[in-house]
């Protein structure tokens, strides 16, 4: 049936997409959160790392103040030990093997060890005054000179006056000797002292002189070596290493990396007091070490840099713990959101299938309440000329029928025609008034199964002439609901109306009424027809929607109106091919006899 033109369906109820509006704006602020955390939770670490790294360099430091502060004892001892030397013994000779050497003079010992090993290069004749050269330089020495039996010069690392050394050729005795005058001062500058080891065979005598810089080098060497083998190595400390401005090596300890008395920028402004300290992380055997780069002070001048290197593996440890909890806090954190966004998207989808729902009805409402109003108009204009034309097709039929079996024959077919077209036109008309009328309800309660068992009686006759049977089960004990019989019984009907042409041919349809348990009557109408499509299904209750050639469409969508004004609901399954079930759910008032 087509609408006027100025009739206009209006529907202000959302679209699905309305339904995807909240959660998307849920997953943008979970990402947003999520980022926050993450943006926090890498500085955190950024922050946990620089913590550990200056726990590291405090503790580098605290190594680097004990050795200091040894290496400052045994450098005054040094000293002190020297001249208590010189003021018990004088010029005179020292025999090795005395007590008075003890492993204390240290300074002493390192000389000496330097003697025997010019005296070792020089039996196995791999000895030159190039050498010699080179030695001395390395060692900071003034003089290195090796004499014969006679103590004539055989080679030396620089030119000098013979008597400059006024001990050196002292009368030792028998045996291995030595001769200590570190301290004297002699010579044009007044300030060369000297030690001179004689071989036990009197073959000859290693001469090493040393002047005042010298002679600091070499405590300050031997101090700081023997700090750095009382601090000892372990408990996280890899390698230690004290080096001078000139990259030379002062005392190591531990296996050091390549490259480790180089001289570079940074270690340049560590010397120079411009960087309190200066940090980085190596790789050593596999190792992950955080090397400290520190001043050493000595009478309070920096006297070289010391390079340290602690085992990092037990902060990286703290940092992969706090790492791994960061990620499972996020894990967790993410999985509360997704469950939470999937929540929120379930009830907006929910909400959004209501809201549809609602407007559907709102719009199905719209255009009932259209088609009352045309009713209205329509109904009184067409019901007087049908009854007219009823009585005028009774008369003629009656009192104008032809002669001959022939002509009355067609005759009487024609007036049929008129006849039932009428009787259609008038049902149209009948449909018409009802949405014409106030659809207010007037309830009371009633058994469902009574208006049910009345009205699959009164189509039965119909029914049974198509060939179609009508079941029906339900309990003897009636189910009351508050109900309008009329405005209901009428719902039924065209519900079976509609069933009953849907079968084409032969078939069943069946009526069932079961309590549902939750305050609710269901009644299920089923019937053996052909079948509707999903699209069907879709537009099944609106008022201009039909799949039958003389239909309005308006049966079904009064029988939904109505049912929603008892406070029910109808639902709709079917299969096509196989048939359709309308699904009424009506609320009950009570359960048993003495219905009104």
């Amino acid at each position: 049936m087509k609408f006027p033109k100025d009739i206009t369906w209006h529907s202000s109820y959302p679209r699905h997409k309305g339904a995807f509006l909240r959660p998307l704006i849920v997953t943008l602020v979970i990402l947003v959160f999520l980022s926050l955390i993450l943006v926090m939770g890498i500085m955190d670490l950024g922050r946990l790392e620089k913590t550990l790294v200056r726990f590291m360099e405090s503790r580098g430091f605290d190594i680097i103040t004990t050795v200091e502060n040894v290496a400052q004892e045994n450098l005054a001892y040094i000293y002190q030990t020297l001249k208590e030397d010189k003021e018990q013994t004088g010029n005179t000779f020292v025999p090795l093997n005395t007590e008075e050497f003890s492993p204390q003079k240290v300074l002493v010992q390192g000389l000496v060890a330097l003697a025997r090993d010019i005296d070792t290069k020089w039996k196995a004749k791999h000895l030159n005054e190039d050498n010699l050269r080179e030695i001395a330089d390395q060692e900071n020495l003034w003089l290195i000179a090796v004499l014969d039996e006679h103590d004539r010069i055989v080679f030396k690392s620089r030119d000098f006056i013979k008597e400059i050394l006024p001990g050196a050729n002292r009368d030792m005795g028998g045996g291995e000797g030595l001769i200590i005058e570190l301290f004297n001062r002699f010579g044009k500058l007044n300030e060369i002292g000297y030690i001179a080891l004689r071989r036990k065979d009197g073959s000859g005598t290693i001469l090493i002189a040393l002047d005042k810089a010298g002679l600091r080098y070499w405590s300050t060497k031997i101090a700081i070596k023997k700090a750095i083998e009382d601090v000892g190595i372990g408990q996280g400390l890899t390698y230690l290493a004290v080096i001078n401005g000139q990259g030379k090596v002062l005392g190591q300890a531990g296996k050091t990396l390549e490259g480790f008395e180089k001289v570079d920028a940074i270690t340049l402004d560590v010397l120079n007091g411009k960087l309190e300290k200066a940090s980085r992380k190596v790789i050593s055997e596999g190792s992950e070490l955080l090397e400290i780069i520190v001043p050493v002070r000595l009478d309070e001048k920096i006297v070289g840099f010391a390079r340290l290197g602690l085992n990092h593996e037990s902060c990286n440890a703290i940092l992969r713990e706090s790492r791994n909890r960061m990620i499972i806090s996020m894990v967790f954190i993410m999985v509360i959101g997704i469950l939470s966004m999937f929540a929120i998207y379930l009830n907006q989808k929910k909400h959004s299938l209501r809201m549809e729902e609602m407007g559907k009805r709102l719009q199905q409402a719209e255009k009932l309440s259209a088609l009352g109003q045309l009713a209205a108009g329509v109904a009184h204009e067409i019901r007087n000329p049908l009854n007219a034309i009823s009585m005028a097709s009774q008369r003629i039929r009656r009192e104008y029928a032809p002669d001959g079996e022939e002509k009355k024959e067609s005759f009487q077919h024609i007036t049929g025609i008129i006849r039932d077209e009428i009787k259609r036109l008038n049902r149209i008309v009948e449909e018409f008034v009802i949405f014409s009328r106030s659809r207010r309800l007037e309830f009371r309660n009633q058994s469902v199964t009574t208006v049910l068992e009345r009205m699959a009686s009164l189509m039965r006759e119909e029914a049974d002439l198509k060939g179609i049977a009508i079941k029906t089960v339900w309990q003897n004990d009636p189910l009351i609901i508050p109900m309008d019989v009329d405005k209901l019984r009428q719902a039924f009907y065209n519900l079976l109306k509609n069933a009953m042409e849907a079968i084409s041919g032969k078939g069943t349809i069946a009526i069932s009424v079961t309590p549902n348990g939750r305050g609710m009557v269901d009644i299920k109408i089923s019937d053996t027809g052909c079948g509707l499509t999903s699209d069907e299904m879709d537009h099944i209750f609106d008022p201009e929607y039909t799949t039958k050639e003389k239909g309005l469409g308006l049966g079904l969508a009064l029988a939904h109106e109505i049912i929603r004004g008892h406070g029910g609901e109808i639902h709709v399954e079917s299969t096509v091919g196989l048939g359709t079930t309308f699904d009424v759910l009506l609320p009950v008032a009570g359960r048993g006899k003495g219905a009104e």
